[in-house]
């Protein structure tokens, strides 16, 4: 479950720092939580579908590698970050 360029455009236009920013962590968590919401929809109509099911924990795992490393060099980016995705909700 790709991501449509508007979808990646829009997620990166509101968590990026700078005006050339594609990059950061707090960039790549919202794509990635974006992308992990998209696959658990498809999730949930399609229970066998092991492929993605493994994608998806592969897609999670590296969310929560970036959260830490977010967390253990700048605390505050972090809560806000993480406040930012859960008001997304």
């Amino acid at each position: 479950m790709a991501l449509t360029k508007e979808e990646k455009t829009k997620e990166i236009t509101s968590y990026r720092r700078g005006d050339k920013d594609t990059g950061s962590v707090e960039v790549q968590v919202a794509l990635l939580t974006k992308k992990i919401k998209k696959l658990t929809v498809h999730m949930t109509n399609n229970d066998h579908d092991f492929s993605s099911k493994r994608g998806m924990d592969i897609l999670i795992a590296r969310r929560k590698n970036l959260l830490n490393y977010l967390k253990r060099t700048d605390l505050e980016k972090y809560n806000a970050l993480a406040k930012k995705i859960k008001d997304e909700k």
